[in-house]
Parts: C-alpha cells; sequence; structure tokens
C-alpha cells in the first residue's frame, strides 16, 4: 500500500492555542526526500510560543498545523534521487533546510538562507514554516539528516538539534583554553552549554539562575553557581576572577536585562555569545562605551549548521552527556500534559521527550 494511502497520529494545532491529536494521512517523500517513523521528539522553549500562536501568520504560516523539530527516528521509506541513505537507518534531524543556491547557501549559512519561508525555492524550517515531527511519520530533505552512531539513543538523538544550538554559538565565539566562561540561563540549552564549555577547553564554568534550574547545573557539573534573586550577578562573577571579568559569556535565556550583564561579565578582549531567542518586547539598553573602549566582541548565533555530526560523535564517545537531561518521557496522545510538565517545570522537568511511536526498546539506549 503506498505511504500516502496510510494513517497516522499526529498533533495538529487548529487555531492559537488549541491542538488535538487527529488521524491523518501518511506524507510521501518527493524528491530527495525520506520518509521517516518518528521514535523521539523533544519539546523545544519555541514550541509552547507556536502553539499559544503568538506567531500566527509566520510560526506556523497557517492552520491546521503540525509542529516539532527537535527530533530522531528511521528512515522507512526513500523518495527519488536520495543517495548515501537506506530504509533502517536510524537518524537525527535539523530544523533547517536552505534554497541552496543564495549566497548564504552557498557558504554554508544556510540557517540564514535569503529565501526563508519559500517553499517554491526550496526553503525548508520543519516545525516552524512546514510540517514537524510531533507525529509518527514525516518526510525530511537528506540534506536535513544524520545517520546516529548505534551508542546514541533516539532519546539522546532528539536533544542533537538543542545541543547544537550551542556549539554553532561557541564556534562562532570561540572557547578559551583553560579561561573562564559564565552561562546565563540554565534551561536545556544553558546546561548544555555548560558542558560544551568544559568539552571546548574552558577550566572553569560559572553558571548564572535561580531556583530548581540553578540546583540542576550545580548537580550536573557547574564550578559556581549564581543565584541572580540574592546576590547582584555581574559583581559576584567579576569578584570571582579578581574583578577582572570571564573570557567568555553566554546569554542562554533571552530574559530581558541579560544581555547588558553579560557585557559587564566579560574582562577586556572579552567575548559575548547570544543563545536565548528574547521576545519582541525585549530591547536592551547596553554600555555602549563599555563596549567600544573594551573592545568586547559579541556574536549572535541562530540554529545549529554544520554540527550535527560533531554532536552525534561527542554523544556517542561521552565527551558530552545529554541523557540525564531528559527527565520525563510521554506518549503521543499525553502531548497536554507533556507540555504542561515542561512549561511549568513540574517535576524539575528539564527536557522532556515525545515518542510516538512508543517506547525505545533496542538494546542499548545509548550511553549511561
Amino acid at each position: 500500500m503506498a505511504s500516502t494511502e496510510r494513517k497516522m497520529k499526529a498533533l495538529v494545532l487548529t487555531s492559537p492555542g488549541t491542538f488535538e491529536i487527529r488521524t491523518v494521512p501518511v506524507p510521501k517523500p518527493e524528491v530527495g526526500e525520506v520518509l521517516c517513523a518518528i521514535k523521539a521528539v523533544a519539546i523545544c522553549g519555541s514550541d509552547p510560543e507556536i502553539i499559544r500562536g503568538d506567531l500566527a501568520g509566520v510560526w506556523p504560516p497557517s492552520y491546521p498545523f503540525t509542529p516539532g523539530h527537535e527530533w530522531s527516528g528511521e528512515i522507512v521509506e526513500l523518495g527519488p534521487e536520495v543517495s548515501g541513505f537506506a530504509v533502517g537507518d536510524r537518524v537525527s534531524g535539523e530544523a533547517h533546510k536552505g534554497c541552496g543556491f543564495c549566497r548564504n547557501c552557498l557558504d554554508g549559512r544556510y540557517n540564514l538562507c535569503e529565501n526563508y519561508g519559500n517553499l517554491e525555492a526550496g526553503h525548508r524550517h520543519y516545525g516552524f514554516t512546514c510540517r514537524g515531527a510531533y507525529a509518527q511519520y514525516n518526510v525530511y530533505s537528506q540534506k536535513s539528516i544524520k545517520k546516529m552512531p548505534p551508542e546514541v539513543s533516539f532519546r539522546e538523538g532528539a536533544l542533537v538539534d538543542t545541543a547544537g544550538v550551542t556549539l554553532h554559538c561557541m564556534e562562532l565565539t570561540g572557547i578559551t583554553a583553560g579561561g573562564t566562561v559564565v552561562i546565563i540561563g540554565p534551561g536545556p540549552i544553558g546546561l548544555i552549554a555548560m558542558r560544551f564549555a568544559k568539552a571546548l577547553g574552558a577550566a572553569r564554568v560559572i553558571v548564572v539562575g535561580r531556583k530548581s534550574r540553578l540546583d540542576a547545573a550545580r548537580r550536573l557539573g557547574a564550578d559556581l553557581v549564581v543565584d541572580f534573586e540574592k546576590e547582584d550577578p555581574v559583581q559576584a562573577v567579576r569578584a570571582t576572577t579578581g574583578g577582572l571579568g570571564v573570557d567568555e559569556a553566554f546569554e542562554c535565556s533571552g530574559a530581558e536585562g541579560t544581555f547588558a550583564q553579560a557585557v559587564r561579565m566579560v574582562r577586556k578582549g572579552g567575548r559575548v555569545g547570544l543563545m536565548g531567542v528574547p521576545t519582541d518586547k525585549v530591547v536592551e539598553k547596553i554600555p555602549y562605551k563599555y563596549i567600544v573602549h573594551n573592545e568586547i566582541a559579541i556574536f549572535g548565533s541562530r540554529a545549529n549548521p554544520n554540527v550535527s555530526w560533531k554532536i552525534l560523535k561527542a554523544i556517542s564517545t561521552g565527551q558530552v552527556k545529554v541523557k540525564d537531561l531528559i527527565t520525563h518521557v510521554f506518549p503521543l496522545e499525553d502531548f497536554g500534559e507533556a507540555l504542561d510538565t515542561f512549561v511549568n517545570r513540574k517535576g524539575g522537568a528539564i527536557k522532556v521527550v515525545i515518542e510516538p511511536n512508543g517506547p525505545e526498546t533496542e538494546v542499548g539506549e545509548g550511553r549511561a
């Protein structure tokens, strides 16, 4: 039976703030695409915004719509002209697929494709402008998937996207070998950034946050934590370096005021990387003169281009651990409860994973 005649379960947004689990047709892969059984998909911080309809008309462009972009799965069907992949391959996906011919795509910066949102030009932003992974099956360009080593579980594979955001920013910004890094915002991205900074050579990592997430940072490997509800974070961070400041600061929350704090935390000649995504209402007042006189370098960062294979290698060899960040797992049918758990951080939730096709059962679920 052709895949277009088969049915599957999928999360469907029917209007802003309203969703349901529906039975819908299984999509058919087109030229250069593969059909994947979605084995695990993690809830991202951008998903609640999309589900609420905060950016309706852009993310998603219309209703009904299926979101979800942090996923892993197994190839079950090949479209025409697919090369290098086979049915049965275990893969992890990326959200971005560029047009392939604009200036940025040709430079390898497909996350900044000049044809963003233009489906006819070949651009895809899975789970944002086109159908995503909260479903039993979905089609993806072969350019947007990477084979997973056998040591990486599907659940871990669903975190490759999140981990890639941290690595891309750190490759842009740089990490000083033997230096000190500060992470502002110990959410999932911040916690992985904490670990990647160490893997890339930082000698010490300071984490700024509060409450359960700060407790998690302390438990999961931070060298020093700063509770911004109890002390001034800039003064506290600079005090740990004898007043000189840290080598790199990474803003991972998108909260108002934290960009300026990051700038004030770095040493002369220091670097600031921006991973957190603020709302449009956040307009920062930054110390302009301080930046100029101290040659502070600032790097914006979007998504995770060209790093997925590095993430998979780091996870498979144990260089970077992500498995212990997965605190809750739900079936697709319980998406509402999963979303509530993630948004309200119930039970110390960090990463919440959905398994649309049931629990992972293969021998060995990744590194402990």
